[in-house]
């Protein structure tokens, strides 16, 4: 399979949208998937009401069939096609957070493909804050479910060549819309409950939630690997880079201390640290993920740092912690997840 890639510029649109969209909301129509950038990071999309075309992303991220999947939205009327019912905090949250990074579960209705729910009572839906995202899901005329568009497993791509990197011959085609902004995923809540709760932490974080509606819950099980996923991209190892990765709880000094032991064994060793931090360090390779005065910069990093770990073929990687508030508990989330829950305390 030949994958095309579409270069969009999203500043230049005009009445009709985005011509160069017209070849990728025509494949998604033909029950084809087509890769697109969103405001967290780039999705992977089909047509949520498909279980012909719904089924290929699966194949071609090699993803679980057990992992429900997000679906995208680009007006309030598709997704009455997609929910059965509404609750009136999610109405609230949609007018606060929508086109935004927060995902909400409602009860599905019977035309949302049993694939994309992985067999749930329940359809996660979102409405993305990204110009082309909006664009094609309006000129597809179609849901469009889609996960993020990389290879199950590997660290979420936020550069359209992160996309070809995992997905080339494997998709008929990618829209290039630059770089992504949040650069991890939407949050996740479930909202059918008399609290809110956080299935996923995100770009939304907890305390913009409960400054909307009041108080508003963590899943147990995002500590919980036993529990069965309610929320996509919650139940297997993601995020992952080719070499092992460990969080170090602790000091700049301690985690000095593991490099040096790794280097004295004849390993080439990396480190995810902050620009702050990047020049304590003495290792093979430093990457620096933004700055850990403003989290947001590292949310948005983060990927794009783990994929060039495995450029430049360290054999371990050390991260340092990161606070868990904030966009910060998406962070740890996505890290921990990246590490397989390998992690080292200095306590």
């Amino acid at each position: 399979m030949n994958t095309k890639v579409w270069l969009v510029d999203k500043s230049v649109e005009n009445k009709n949208g985005y011509p160069q969209l017209e070849e990728a909301a025509a494949l998604l129509r033909q029950k084809q998937t087509v890769a697109f950038p969103t405001e967290t990071v780039y999705g992977l999309g089909a047509d949520a009401t498909s279980d012909e075309a719904v089924a290929k992303i699966f194949e071609a991220k090699g993803r679980p069939s057990d992992n429900p999947l997000i679906v995208h939205i680009a007006s309030k009327e598709q997704l009455d096609s997609m929910a059965a019912y509404i609750p009136p905090v999610a109405e609230t949250l949609m007018e606060m957070f929508w086109p935004g990074p927060l995902t909400l579960l409602f009860p599905k209705q019977k035309s949302v493909s049993d694939k994309v729910t992985a067999g749930l009572s329940t359809v996660a839906v979102r409405m993305p804050a990204h110009p082309l995202a909006l664009a094609l899901i309006r000129q597809a005329n179609v849901p469009v479910a889609a996960p993020s568009a990389n290879r199950s497993g590997r660290p979420s791509p936020t550069l359209a060549s992160h996309v070809y990197e995992d997905l080339n011959g494997r998709i008929p085609g990618i829209v290039d819309g630059g770089p992504t902004g949040i650069g991890v995923e939407s949050t996740v809540l479930d909202c059918t409950g008399d609290i809110p709760v956080i299935l996923r932490p995100g770009g939304i974080t907890k305390e913009q939630l409960e400054e909307a509606v009041g108080q508003v819950l963590l899943d147990p099980a995002l500590k919980d690997e036993t529990e069965a996923p309610k929320s996509p991209g919650m139940k297997y190892t993601h995020y992952a880079p080719k070499a092992p990765l460990t969080i170090v709880e602790g000091s700049r000094e301690f985690l000095q201390d593991l490099v040096k032991q790794r280097k004295k064994e004849g390993l080439r060793v990396g480190v995810l640290t902050t620009e702050e931090n990047q020049h304590f360090y003495e290792a093979d390779v430093i990457l620096p993920c933004g700055q850990r005065s403003d989290l947001a910069t590292v949310a948005a990093h983060l990927y794009d740092v783990l994929r060039s770990f495995d450029d430049a073929g360290v054999d371990v990687i050390y991260s340092e912690a990161f606070p868990g508030e904030g966009i910060g508990i998406a962070i740890m989330n996505r890290l921990t997840k990246a590490a397989g829950h390998r992690s080292i305390s200095e306590k």
